[in-house]
């Protein structure tokens, strides 16, 4: 969500670099012309590093503000712009160290404060990223994006008030704002508050009636409240109004899953299998309803053309391993069994592991 709000506030802060100047020196005649050579050379990279962004070329340009990051330490900006072009690259990690030691050298900086968040944020680090958030917020009370992100991670926490505090604070600055209403949607679902949820999210329908991940969110609010055929209907103007999406057959399927409505859901699944074949969760929602119906030889088709778009998944080989069993096609099963017993080993998941070796003993017993 926040993405491409950081890259548009980092951008900012890359477009001001080459223009910060260093601080006087009082220093000694020599000293000032180290200092000012010093400066000259950082303010050539910079030059340079803005080049090299505006070209797209970001690996070669991290290099660039690396090297004016060793000659300047105590420049924030060029942490920050170390910062951005790390994230462009998906490396948060280094980009939560370099956006660190930008809030570290100008701690009142609240666009420092709302990047450090969105990083920790990706690494899982929700807790740090409340708390970036917060005083991001605090510093700029007016900064929308840093109010949703505050609330998304408060909302991971299982924290629900004060996540809706941030998105009460969201709608506050824009009380038009669908993500804030999508956000207020689900936080409202998570504290099983359907019918207050679904009044909310009918609001952000209204003003923008189009948005299919609002229906979407609607539909879905209509079905935990019990209102089934308002959002089956939901569900169908979505398909009208989408057909080709993948991800939103998708999630239509897991709906009509969710309410035991196997045939719905296998036609949605099998749609955005259709439509985007390497889409691993379509292919596994096909086969997983299959093995529901006990349609146990199509689920076999089914799990084998998922572990050939997904050949770690060690639970699809578990599931072919059963399905084979119900078809008394037991040496099939026993390898199934098997690659999904070392598949889950290798990935230390120690209770599968000794699941699967327990089917496989059952098997072998079978077969003697």
């Amino acid at each position: 969500m926040q993405k491409q709000t950081i890259i548009a506030a980092s951008s900012l802060l890359l477009a001001g670099i080459a223009t910060v100047h260093p601080p006087v020196v009082h220093a000694s005649e020599a000293m000032n012309s180290l200092r000012v050579k010093s400066n000259q050379q950082v303010n050539n990279l910079l030059r340079q590093g803005r080049k090299l962004v505006d070209a797209r070329e970001i690996a070669k340009a991290l290099k660039v503000y690396q090297q004016a990051a060793e000659l300047d330490k105590n420049n924030p900006r060029i942490f920050s712009a170390i910062g951005y072009l790390e994230a462009l690259q998906g490396n948060y990690r280094q980009a939560a160290n370099a956006y660190l030691q930008a809030v570290t050298l100008e701690p009142k900086n609240a666009d420092f404060q709302y990047a450090l968040g969105y990083s920790l944020g990706q690494l899982g680090d929700n807790a740090g990223a409340a708390a970036a958030y917060a005083r991001a917020t605090g510093l700029d009370s007016k900064n929308l994006n840093a109010y949703l992100g505050l609330g998304v991670v408060l909302q991971r926490l299982g924290d629900y008030n004060r996540a809706m505090q941030a998105y009460q604070g969201a709608i506050a600055l824009d009380p038009q704002n669908l993500e804030a209403h999508k956000f207020i949607g689900s936080t409202l679902m998570k504290q099983g508050r359907s019918r207050e949820a679904v009044q909310v999210l009918q609001r952000a329908v209204a003003l923008a009636p189009n948005d299919t991940n609002l229906q979407l969110s609607l539909a879905s609010a209509y079905l935990k409240q019990g209102n089934v055929a308002d959002g089956v209907a939901g569900l169908q103007r979505i398909a009208q109004m989408e057909p080709r999406n993948p991800q939103i057959n998708l999630q239509i399927g897991k709906l009509l899953q969710e309410q035991n409505n196997l045939n719905g859901a296998l036609e949605a699944y099998q749609r955005a299998a259709s439509l985007q074949p390497d889409l691993v969760e379509a292919q596994a929602g096909v086969a997983d309803v299959l093995m529901k119906q006990q349609d146990f030889l199509m689920a076999i088709v089914a799990y084998r053309r998922l572990i050939e778009i997904s050949p770690q998944d060690a639970q699809a080989y578990y599931n072919l391993g059963t399905a084979l069993k119900k078809r008394d096609r037991i040496q099939d099963a026993i390898a199934a069994f098997e690659q999904a017993r070392d598949l889950f080993r290798r990935q230390g998941h120690k209770e599968d592991s000794q699941r699967a070796d327990s089917a496989l003993r059952e098997l072998k017993k079978e077969r003697s």
